[in-house]
């Protein structure tokens, strides 16, 4: 084989491995796209079945915080006898009962917003738990003290349920 042909040989290939390369890249960014849809169009669907189910979800723990709010705690949840501890347990209680009945819509919740949910919970235990050491002496007067001591201060049921609402908001 001499130079002639080494030569003609390269200038009958470069064209065809340039096409060859050409046609690859094509493809792969045509099965690139492909699969690209193929994930938006499920993930679409999933979207259209999770969405709502979210949502209720997000609804679900909405009322868990306005239940667990202190006004409307101790308006709805009246003391059954004079006793300060029997009525303090009551509300803890009730908080804890509302708590484990939507436990199962923390799997629709980001880990932030049920983190959130779960420390207002415990905040207003803890605020419970505070107005009942003071010297009231029936569960009419810890009713009182608890509003007292909550009126002023920001619920962490309104901070928790802005933050669901804000989390809500990036869902669309």
């Amino acid at each position: 084989m001499n130079s002639d042909q080494i030569f003609q040989l390269f200038a009958y290939l470069i064209p065809s491995v340039v096409t060859g390369a050409i046609a690859f890249y094509f493809f792969r960014m045509h099965t690139n796209n492909e699969e690209g849809r193929r994930r938006f169009l499920l993930h679409k669907d999933s979207q259209k079945d999770t969405l709502p189910i979210r949502l209720q979800a997000y609804e679900r723990m909405a009322l868990f915080l306005e239940r667990i709010a202190i006004p409307s705690l101790v308006v709805r949840v009246a003391p059954q006898s004079k006793d300060k501890a029997a009525y303090e347990n009551l509300l803890i209680k009730s908080i804890e009962t509302e708590f484990d009945h939507n436990l199962t819509q923390q799997i629709y919740l980001t880990d932030e917003c049920w983190n959130i949910i779960k420390a207002a919970k415990s905040a207003t235990i803890q605020m419970i738990r505070k107005a009942a050491m003071s010297q009231t002496d029936s569960a009419d007067k810890l009713r009182e003290d608890i509003l007292n001591e909550t009126m002023d201060k920001t619920s962490p049921s309104a901070t928790a349920l802005s933050f669901v609402k804000k989390e809500i908001g990036d869902l669309w």
